[in-house]
C-alpha cells in the first residue's frame, strides 16, 4: 500500500506548489475513517481510494481531485458527513465528494431504476464539475482491475456496466488508454474464451512477425528525418477488445485482419502533420477510402489527428495517426488534459478550458436528457445519446452536425430544432430527395422539407438512433394522447353537464380549477377522459349546491337499469358496462372488467392484445360488439372522429388470476441454427404461452419472428422482452402495439 510520503511525491512530480499539508490530512482522515474495513480481497479497504488518486495522479490533476478521491467512499461507507468534510477541507472538495456519493435511500424497485437514478445523478454532478467524472472514472478503472475477487454474479453485472456505460463515457471525453483498458477489463470477465483466443492468436503472431513494429518504426522515422521533419514514431498492437469489435462488425475471422498494428507520427507543429502525410503517402502505396482528416474536422471529444493506412514496409498494412504533442496528450488524456491550475488567494483549484468541446457538449447532453424522464427512459436515452460513433453531416448553410452511427434524418432534424423534428415531413440528401429512414454517411449535406400541419409518428421512436430524437417523439405522441383524452373529456364533460341540467362553460369551469387540483382546462378534460375525475365531482365543483342521486336511493325497479347486462371477454374475465341506448346515453363510468359470462361479443385487439397493466379503451362496433385496445395503440387514430365509440374501461383482475391475456412481440434474430430455440426457451422459461410464430426473413443475416403470446400481465410481459433482448442472438425484441 502506497504511503503517505509516496502519494505527496506523486504529486509534487508534477504540481511543486501542492498543499502537502492538506495531502496528509486528508491521508490521515481517510485512513481513520475507513478503519479496519476490509475489501472482497482481504487488503484494508483504504487501499481503494490510495490506488485511485494514485491512478488520477497519472493524469496530473489538482490537489482538490485526488483529494476527493482519497474521501470518494467515506459519506457512503464510513460515519463522515459532508459538513465534516466542508469543515475539515472546504466546500469545494466536500461537493465533488458529495457528487460521487451513489444514492442508498431511494425506495426504487428495479436495479436498472437504481443503476438509471445512480447514473443521473453523477451526470448532473459532471454538468457542475467535471473533476466529479475522473474520479468516478479512475474508482471503476481500479474496482475493475481488482474484479477477480468479487462475486461472479456480481462480476458480470458490473462488467456489462463499465462496458456499456463507463468505457463509452471515458471515450466521449477523448480518454482512449482509460476507455481501451476498462474494454478489455470488462471483455476479459464477460467473455473469457472470447479474449483468451485472441490474445492467443496475436501473441502468436508477434512471434512469427519477429521485430516487425520495430522495424517499421525505424523506417518511418528515417524517411522522415530525410525529409527534415523531427518525429517521434511510436507502434503498437491493438487490444484484444477493439480486434473483437472489428471481427464482430465487419463479419470477418483473425485471419482476414490485415491492419492489427497502429503507428502513431508525434511531430512538433500542426503544418508538420500535413508535411508528414505528404511524405508517407509518395513513399508508400495507400488504401483507398481510409484517409481521415480530424485536424480541420475535429471529433466531438476534442480528438484531433490526422488519419491514413498504407501497405508499408514488408508489404505490411500500417494505419498511422499523424498529430502534434499536444493533440496526443488530449488523445491520450482527453478532457483531463484540459486542466489548467491557478493559485487564487492561496487557494489552488482547477478549471476547465473554455476550448474543451467535450465537456460543453457533455453538459449540452445532459441538459437535454435531464427533462422529466423516467429513470428507465433515462438510461436508454443516455446510452443512445453518448455511446455511439460518429458521423458528420452538414445543414444547407453549412452547419457541421455530429450523430450517432447509422443516425437518420429524423436524428438529424431534432439535432437541428425539435420544432425542426416535430415538423420534418421529408429530406433531400445531396440535394436529391430521399425517405426519412434513410441512413446518413460522413459528410452527407441534409434539407429537411417541413409541414406545419405534420405530428410526428409515433413509430418514429423505433426509427430515431439519438435519444433527443426519441425522446422528443415519445413526447410529442403523449402531447397526442393526451389531446385525445381531452377532447373525449371535453364531449363527457358537456353530456354529463346536459344530462344534470345545468350550463356548462370554460369560464365556469375555470373558476372552478383549484376545487379540482388542475392547473388548466385541458388537464381537467384530459383527466375526464381517462376517468381519474368522475363527472359527478367536475359538474360539483361548478355547482356545489349539485348532489347527484344516490343508487341506494332508488327504487328497486330502477336499480335493475334498462339495457345493463354482463359480457364474457377472455378466459373467465369479462366487461361490465352500461349499452348506451343513443348517442345521448353514451356510458360515463369507469367501466370494471370482471369474471361473469355474458352475452355480448367482446375481443381484443387484433394486433397486439392488451394486457393487464395496460390502460385501455373500449371502442364499440354496433351489431358486433366491444373491441379491447391498449391506450398506445395506433388503431385507436381509425376512431378519432368517432367518440361516442369509445368506452372507459379498466382493469379489475386479482394479482393471484392466473389468467393469461393476448400479446404480440416481434423478434429480431440472428439467422443461425438454434436462435428459434432460445428465443421459446425464454419465453418458456417465463412461464409465457405461445399462439403462434410467424417468420420473415428480414436480411441473409437476420429473421424477424412475430409471435402471438399469451401472459399474465405487462410486468409478466416486459419481463419476457427484457430477458429476450439479453440474449447474444437476439437483435430487438419489441411489443407490437407498444
Amino acid at each position: 500500500m502506497m504511503r503517505q510520503y509516496e502519494l505527496v511525491e506523486r504529486v509534487r512530480r508534477y504540481n511543486p506548489n501542492t498543499d502537502e499539508a492538506l495531502l496528509d490530512r486528508a491521508y490521515v482522515y481517510a485512513m481513520r475513517a475507513h478503519g479496519t474495513q476490509l475489501r472482497a480481497s482481504g487488503d484494508p479497504y483504504f487501499s481503494h481510494p490510495l490506488e485511485v488518486a494514485a491512478i488520477l495522479t497519472d493524469l496530473k490533476l489538482d490537489d482538490a481531485t485526488i483529494i476527493a478521491a482519497l474521501l470518494h467512499d467515506t459519506i457512503e461507507d464510513t460515519g463522515a458527513t459532508k459538513a465534516e468534510i466542508e469543515r475539515l477541507f472546504g466546500t469545494q472538495i466536500a461537493t465533488l465528494v458529495e457528487g460521487l456519493t451513489k444514492i442508498k435511500k431511494l425506495d426504487l424497485v428495479s436495479k436498472q431504476a437504481k443503476q438509471a437514478e445512480n447514473l443521473r445523478k453523477l451526470l448532473l454532478a459532471i454538468a457542475d464539475d467535471v473533476r466529479v467524472l475522473l474520479v468516478k472514472l479512475a474508482d471503476r478503472l481500479h474496482n475493475m482491475r481488482t474484479l477477480k475477487w468479487v462475486p461472479q454474479e456480481k462480476r458480470d453485472r458490473v462488467a456489462q456496466e463499465t462496458l456499456d456505460i463507463y468505457a463509452p463515457l471515458a471515450a466521449r471525453m477523448g480518454m482512449q488508454d482509460m476507455r481501451e483498458e476498462l474494454e478489455d477489463l470488462s471483455f476479459r470477465q464477460l467473455s473469457p474464451e472470447a479474449y483468451a483466443s485472441i490474445a492467443a492468436r496475436v501473441s502468436e503472431l508477434r512471434e512469427r512477425n519477429g521485430l516487425l513494429v520495430e522495424e517499421i518504426e525505424r523506417e518511418l522515422q528515417a524517411e522522415l528525418a530525410r525529409r527534415e521533419i523531427k518525429a517521434e514514431v511510436k507502434g503498437r498492437e491493438k487490444r484484444p477488445y477493439s480486434i473483437w469489435g472489428k471481427m464482430e462488425r465487419k463479419a470477418i475471422g483473425f485471419e482476414q485482419l490485415s491492419d492489427l498494428y497502429g503507428f502513431r507520427v508525434i511531430v512538433e507543429t500542426v503544418e508538420d502533420t500535413y508535411r508528414a502525410l505528404g511524405v508517407v503517402h509518395t513513399k508508400w502505396p495507400i488504401v483507398p477510402g481510409r484517409f481521415k482528416d480530424y485536424i480541420s474536422t475535429p471529433k466531438p471529444n476534442d480528438y484531433r489527428s490526422l488519419h491514413t493506412t498504407l501497405i508499408g514496409p514488408r508489404r505490411q498494412r500500417v494505419e498511422l495517426q499523424i498529430r502534434t504533442r499536444d493533440m496526443d496528450d488530449i488523445a491520450e488524456y482527453g478532457i483531463a488534459a484540459h486542466a489548467l491550475y491557478k493559485d487564487a488567494a492561496g487557494e489552488q483549484g482547477a478549471m476547465l478550458s473554455n476550448e474543451s468541446r467535450a465537456y460543453a457538449w457533455l453538459r449540452k447532453t445532459i441538459e437535454n436528457l435531464a427533462q422529466g424522464l423516467s429513470p428507465e427512459e433515462f438510461l436508454e436515452h443516455t446510452k443512445l445519446e453518448l455511446f455511439h460513433d460518429q458521423v458528420f453531416c452538414f445543414t444547407p448553410k453549412g452547419r457541421l452536425i455530429a450523430l450517432p452511427r447509422h443516425a437518420t434524418p429524423i436524428d438529424f432534424a431534432y439535432a437541428v430544432h425539435t420544432d425542426i423534428g416535430n415538423t420534418a415531413v421529408g429530406c433531400k440528401i445531396n440535394g436529391t430527395v430521399a425517405p426519412l429512414v434513410s441512413e446518413l454517411k460522413n459528410g452527407d449535406e441534409v434539407e429537411i422539407i417541413t409541414s406545419k400541419a405534420q405530428t410526428p409518428p409515433g413509430a418514429w421512436e423505433t426509427i430515431a438512433v439519438t435519444g433527443k430524437a426519441r425522446a422528443a417523439v415519445r413526447r410529442a405522441t403523449r402531447t397526442a394522447v393526451r389531446a385525445q383524452y381531452a377532447g373525449l373529456g371535453r364531449k363527457i364533460a358537456e353530456r354529463s353537464f346536459s344530462k344534470a341540467g345545468k350550463a356548462f362553460s370554460d369560464e365556469a369551469l375555470s373558476k372552478a380549477l383549484p376545487r379540482l387540483a388542475r392547473m388548466a382546462l385541458e388537464d381537467v378534460f384530459s383527466a375526464v377522459g381517462r376517468g381519474e375525475i368522475k363527472t359527478d365531482d367536475l359538474i360539483r365543483a361548478v355547482y356545489p349546491e349539485w348532489s347527484a342521486q344516490r343508487p341506494d336511493e332508488r327504487s328497486s325497479a330502477e336499480k335493475a337499469p334498462k339495457g345493463e347486462g354482463w359480457f364474457e371477454l377472455k378466459r373467465g374475465q369479462n366487461l361490465k358496462f352500461k349499452i348506451p341506448d343513443g348517442p345521448e346515453e353514451a356510458s360515463i363510468g369507469a367501466i370494471p372488467i370482471r369474471g361473469i359470462n355474458g352475452e355480448l361479443p367482446v375481443r381484443f385487439a387484433p394486433d397486439g392484445g392488451a394486457v393487464p397493466g395496460d390502460r385501455i379503451v373500449g371502442i364499440l362496433t354496433p351489431g358486433e360488439g366491444i373491441t379491447i385496445y391498449p391506450i398506445q395503440s395506433p388503431a385507436l387514430q381509425n376512431f378519432e372522429e368517432a367518440p361516442e365509440r369509445w368506452l372507459d374501461v379498466r382493469w379489475d383482475v386479482d394479482e393471484l388470476s392466473d389468467g393469461r391475456f393476448p400479446a404480440q412481440i416481434v423478434v429480431t434474430a440472428v439467422n443461425e441454427p438454434g436462435s428459434l430455440a432460445q428465443v421459446a426457451t425464454v419465453i418458456g422459461a417465463r412461464n409465457g404461452n405461445i399462439q403462434g410464430i410467424n417468420m420473415r426473413s428480414r436480411s441473409p443475416d437476420f429473421t424477424e419472428l412475430l409471435i402471438d403470446l399469451e401472459v399474465f400481465d405487462l410486468r409478466h410481459l416486459n419481463g419476457i422482452l427484457s430477458e429476450l433482448r439479453s440474449k447474444p442472438v437476439v437483435s430487438s425484441a419489441e411489443r407490437v402495439n407498444g
